[in-house]
């Protein structure tokens, strides 16, 4: 089998993303020799074998993080390379593959062996069909999908060669800028993801719309459950058809055929009616719930595993209570 590098990024203090010890159990699902290479800020002292590191390579840029991956790659001997697809790798792996007359692949979920050769597994067609596929072509790089895989044990490399690595970059970090609005609702890391659908900003069994509430509990439970948010297409709309909006929500929040396909262990829908536009970007998550006051919902035709057929005013209310 071919030899393989697993190629990984630090992030801010040394440390390494959850991304990178699922990308090393990829690799180490294979078989074979595998070496790993890092760089970024504290890449000496982390798992890699090989490493890159200094001032230069502390913040993501794509002409030192380019000339960073070409030297591991370079280093190692390697034909196939394992990253986790971070924007980070996302931005430079291609330039470095094509330096080196390679290919890649992105949003890749599996690899495997067949008959001694690697192949690997994706979706198509807006995570609808399946596909596996080969190359011939090396350097061979493939981005792995965050959450595909279950996080490796890792230790300290016995033995770090530091490559010194020397790019000029126009490019200069200067800080950083948040928004003003400063409240984390998107995480991909977290347990579990909350969706609020349309039916939060609707009239209510009293005849009356309760938007301020529907705010207040959606975030009471986001904050207290460390939970990621989500909304359906339809919620993210209804401002540009003059209907009241839950303010903090925004088409990053989008979960479904036009949104995103999240991967966290636990779903909860409230107020979603479950149908394909919306349920495709839920196809990754393995637990699944709903609350909705219609019975014969879409969540309730084999969509969920549990449907609470209750007032999701009611029910956040209480989950709120019990997280204190």
């Amino acid at each position: 089998m071919d030899k393989i590098l697993v190629l990984i990024h630090t992030v801010e203090g040394g440390a390494l993303p959850n991304a990178a010890l699922e990308t090393l159990a990829a690799a180490q699902s294979l078989g074979g020799e595998v070496v790993t290479g890092v760089f970024g800020e504290g890449a000496g002292p982390s798992i890699g074998s090989l490493a890159v590191e200094g001032e230069a390579f502390a913040q993501a840029r794509y002409a030192t993080d380019a000339a960073a991956c070409e030297a591991l790659i370079k280093a190692s001997g390697a034909a196939i390379v394992l990253a986790p697809h971070t924007s980070r790798m996302a931005r430079a792996l291609p330039g470095a593959a094509a330096r080196l007359g390679g290919v890649v692949d992105t949003h890749v979920v599996a690899v495997n062996t067949s008959d001694g050769a690697v192949e690997a597994s994706r979706w198509f067609y807006r995570q609808r069909i399946e596909g596996t596929f080969s190359r011939a072509a090396r350097p061979w790089v493939v981005l792995i999908e965050p959450g595909s895989y279950e996080p490796a044990e890792a230790a300290p490399a016995a033995a770090v060669t530091k490559l010194e690595v020397t790019v000029g970059s126009k490019t200069q970090m200067v800080g950083f800028e948040s928004p003003e609005t400063g409240e984390q609702t998107i995480r991909p890391d977290a347990e579990t993801l909350f969706v609020a659908g349309a039916g939060w900003t609707k009239k209510q069994k009293d005849g009356q719309t309760h938007t301020p509430e529907a705010a207040e509990l959606i975030m009471g439970f986001v904050r207290g459950a460390k939970s990621s948010l989500g909304s359906s297409k339809s919620l993210v709309d209804m401002g540009s058809e003059g209907q009241s909006v839950l303010p903090f929500l925004t088409h990053l929040h989008q979960i479904g055929q036009t949104g995103s396909t999240p991967r966290h262990k636990k779903g909860l829908a409230t107020c979603c009616h479950g149908e394909e536009p919306h349920v495709v970007g839920w196809r990754f998550v393995r637990e699944r719930r709903a609350v909705n006051m219609d019975a014969n919902c879409g969540w309730a035709r084999g969509k969920a595993d549990v449907l609470y057929v209750a007032d999701a005013f009611e029910v956040m209310r209480e989950l709120n209570r019990l997280l204190g």
